[in-house]
């Protein structure tokens, strides 16, 4: 049987797991992926794949190739450290039903940051004019949920403004709060890959801005035994 797993690897421990990922899969090839930056593909002779990608590497346009071109490993893990240290701030914003949280992450460290709750109600099977009365209460809570977590956001990003964004937790309230007018001037900055995260505490917010430097491992093909 085979499996897939994702991991989230720091940097400074990039380079042993790569040579784990030898000792467990025998040899494997590396190579650039096409048409982005700071993405590595492992595939090992025994046809486990490992995609490792830099999240901070949406910054750069640099050593984008047309086709996937092959590369020595000690050199791939050497350029995906470097994509993963750029010293940018980067503004959190994770928002889920029970609440969000804001911030902003320098080198993995969260400088600055607000979080708070507004409960959401779930969906309900009820019909009638008992659903519709459910459904105005839980858009106006989901409203008024967007709407502080925008503004919270906009008073931090406004002081010191973020070169990208590390959206979290639900995928439609983050579209609708970075959709607010309060965040129309961050619109257009790069976003890292989603983050799922439980409902966003100040823990959580830590581990976060930890994760914005931490490259992304797709597993695929891994032999289970």
């Amino acid at each position: 049987m085979q499996d897939k797993r994702s991991v989230l690897v720091p940097p400074e421990r990039l380079a042993g797991w790569v040579e784990r990922f030898g000792e467990r899969n025998g040899a494997f090839s590396t190579e650039h992926a096409a048409g982005v930056s700071g993405v590595v593909t492992l595939r090992a002779a025994n046809g486990c794949t490992a995609e490792i990608a830099a999240p901070l590497a949406v910054l750069s346009r640099d050593e984008v190739f047309s086709e996937p071109v092959p590369c020595e490993p000690e050199r791939a893990v050497e350029t995906l450290i470097r994509y993963s240290s750029v010293p940018v701030t980067v503004g959190l914003l994770l928002i889920r039903r029970g609440g969000y949280g804001v911030g902003l992450a320098r080198e993995g460290a969260l400088i600055a940051s607000k979080n708070g709750t507004r409960y959401v109600q779930s969906r309900t099977a009820a019909g009638g004019w008992s659903q519709q009365r459910f459904a105005r209460r839980r858009a106006n809570q989901a409203d008024a949920l967007v709407e502080t977590a925008a503004e919270r956001a906009a008073a931090l990003f406004g002081v010191d403004r973020p070169s990208c964004l590390q959206p979290g937790g639900d995928a439609t309230l983050f579209s609708e709060c970075l959709a607010h007018e309060k965040l129309a001037a961050y619109r257009a900055l790069p976003r890292l890959p989603l983050l799922p995260v439980p409902d966003p505490r100040q823990d959580v917010l830590r581990q976060a801005a930890a994760n914005t430097r931490s490259l992304r491992i797709s597993l695929t093909g891994i032999p289970m035994t």
